[in-house]
């Protein structure tokens, strides 16, 4: 138990920049004092001492604002933040480095007993805060679930989920991504995006615009090695204003939309 609260503490000092020390994150983060009052619980549950758990996980409750039912599965350096108005139903399981913020609900949808009716986390996934993951399936690695969204089907891996009901914004690779946008990010927000959207490469307006960018880059390459090459067959064309300068003005226009 010991050396998972220590994982704890080091994941949350690592994301969150209000974390002074260790002493301060175990003293004043409800959502570490949570996890041990599930942890508890949780071992209760698994031999059979079925009240006490529920009785624990009250308790729990009752000093942090975060209900987690003792049936459910966490795993490890999950990072609460904040944590007021957290539910996690019985069936909901939390993969390895999830982050998940105050007034998230990991809900059921159906009401068969013995069933699979809350969601499963993957490793990685950040659910921003008021989100709302409601039913029995579930969210990809490193997914990403914005505030206030509502999501009630699965979400791949990487993707984010934005909006009610939610959007499902495919992941975007390094090939794809601008690599301007892309060089602006520090490794560790490459990694982690608080509240579950980064500032810029999850916004449909940004990607809309950078796409139709690259585009434009890859199509004015294309023509200037035809131009090229019909030069060297002899048929010389007219010179025509280069395209950089319309790439130039789109990509100024990007920076707009993005508010860079």
């Amino acid at each position: 138990m010991f050396s998972r609260l220590r994982e704890d503490i080091a994941a949350i000092r690592a994301k969150d920049p209000a974390a002074r020390s260790t002493w301060e994150v175990l003293t004043c983060y409800p959502g570490v004092h949570a996890l041990m009052f599930h942890r508890v619980a949780h071992a209760c549950w698994g031999v059979g001492l079925r009240w006490l758990a529920r009785f624990i996980s009250q308790w729990g409750r009752f000093w942090t604002g975060i209900e987690i039912h003792p049936a459910a599965r966490i795993g490890r350096r999950v990072f609460i933040d904040h944590g007021m108005g957290v539910v996690i139903g019985q069936t909901a399981e939390v993969g390895d480095d999830c982050t998940i913020y105050q007034g998230v609900t990991l809900g059921g949808t159906s009401l068969t007993r013995g069933a699979k009716r809350h969601p499963t986390l993957g490793a990685g996934v950040i659910v921003g805060a008021g989100a709302q993951v409601l039913g029995g399936f579930t969210v990809g690695e490193g997914a990403k679930i914005g505030s206030n969204a509502v999501v009630v089907k699965p979400v791949p891996a990487g993707a984010t989920a934005l909006g009610n009901p939610a959007r499902i914004i495919a992941a975007r690779t390094a090939e794809h991504a601008p690599a301007a946008a892309l060089d602006t990010l520090h490794p560790v927000a490459r990694a982690f995006a608080a509240y579950g959207v980064t500032p810029n490469l999850d916004d449909p307006t940004s990607l809309a615009i950078n796409g139709l960018i690259e585009h434009v880059s890859r199509q004015a390459s294309r023509v200037d090695e035809i131009v090229e090459a019909l030069d060297r067959l002899g048929a010389h064309l007219a010179n025509e204003p280069a395209c950089s300068e319309n790439v130039a003005r789109l990509k100024r226009l990007a920076e707009v939309v993005e508010g860079r």
